[in-house]
């Protein structure tokens, strides 16, 4: 069987954990936690990221940073991750769902525009498969209305619009290294406070409510609770096993992009045939080959092949289903339709990719697509 995914191990991470083992400090801010941060910070000398113990965590204290509370609506794609909407539900926000782009799955600017009333507090923007969404035309939109922008940069480590990362662009930027993310600890996460006013409070979060960071660094005699606030903090262990693999995320991006580009190029006559469409990158993204899809014609059409392929030794999968249509929300929701999320919710199939695919594994994929269609 050829797998979906698998997980890529860096060099050096059992070095880096049989160290941390032999540390004093294997809780979280420890020595590889600091290392870490040291990477992530040289992307954005202007930000302050955090490591959190999932990018789902992340986006929990971004709705506390922003102190989303009941009543206020937060605009987020239905094509997404259900850690999209539930880090807002649970500060009983109401969700506004926008619908996709038509030839992408990233946010519809125009829908998003028209979506915002007095009572929005937040948009989120989800960099679908690590293809930017237009953050010019949407930090302008939030200025234009005085709301926040947070960037769901889960699957965007190492990917950029215009020059700059995703994740540190807007308002706050949550990033995963959860197993199926290019660059992995099993589970983790990372915060970007790109307004750096709220990097106090970004502290005081992520430690139980108090300000015990600024207790360790010396800048207080004693800590205590000062607001609300959970466990956030990445165990130092997991922090080893990240740095190893941040050190080598340039090679990791370069063997997926390599591997995407040689999908891209030999299935292309697909999409000029007519049969399915490609993935459409705009000129202003530079993605990192997270993920390669294709969008089939139907549904029907879709999980054949799928059905296919695993009959010929290959995994592949779909992605997200319409969170407005889910069976928790969809009769909760009271919206407009959303074609482009459900279009692509019925039709997207994701094909194999990692850094480790073999050349003859990935001709074998891409042999079966075109025979299948």
């Amino acid at each position: 069987m050829i797998s979906f995914i698998k997980a890529y191990i860096a060099q050096n991470e059992k070095k880096y954990i049989e160290d941390v083992i032999t540390l004093d400090k294997q809780s979280g801010d420890g020595k590889y936690t600091a290392l870490c941060n040291k990477i992530l910070k040289s992307y954005s000398p202007k930000s302050y990221p955090l490591l959190t113990t999932s990018c789902t965590h992340s986006m929990e204290m971004s709705a506390l940073l922003l102190n989303i509370k009941s009543g206020d609506e937060v605009i987020i794609p239905s094509y997404s991750f259900s850690s999209s909407a539930n880090a807002f539900l649970l500060r009983g926000a109401k969700l506004i769902f926008c619908d996709s782009q038509e030839n992408n799955p990233n946010i519809n600017i125009n829908n998003f525009e028209s979506l915002i009333t007095k009572k929005t507090k937040a948009v989120l923007m989800v960099h679908y498969a690590g293809v930017a969404c237009p953050m010019d035309e949407i930090l302008d939109i939030g200025n234009k209305y005085g709301i926040k922008v947070i960037e769901d940069a889960a699957q965007g480590m190492n990917a950029y619009y215009k020059g700059n990362p995703l994740g540190t662009i807007g308002d706050l930027g949550c990033v995963s290294f959860h197993d199926t993310k290019n660059v992995s600890c099993g589970e983790g996460g990372a915060i970007f406070i790109n307004d750096l006013s709220l990097k106090q409070s970004a502290e005081i979060i992520r430690e139980k409510g108090t300000d015990r960071s600024a207790y360790f660094r010396g800048e207080i005699d004693k800590y205590e609770w000062k607001g609300l606030g959970s466990s956030y903090l990445l165990s130092d262990i997991l922090a080893a096993k990240l740095l190893a693999q941040l050190e080598e995320v340039r090679f990791i991006t370069k063997q997926r992009k390599k591997i995407w580009e040689y999908y891209y190029d030999s299935l292309a006559t697909l999409e000029e045939q007519g049969k399915c469409k490609m993935p459409d990158i705009p000129e202003f993204a530079d993605h990192n080959g997270h993920i390669f899809y294709l969008v089939c014609r139907n549904g029907k059409e879709r999980d054949n092949l799928i059905s296919y392929l695993k009959t010929n030794d290959i995994q592949s999968t779909f992605h997200y289903l319409s969170l407005h249509k889910s069976k928790f929300f969809k009769d909760k929701y009271q919206g407009y339709d959303l074609p482009n999320a459900d279009r692509f919710s019925d039709c997207l199939i994701r094909l194999p990719i990692y850094p480790q695919l073999r050349l003859s594994k990935q001709n074998k994929v891409i042999d079966k697509i075109i025979s299948y269609y």
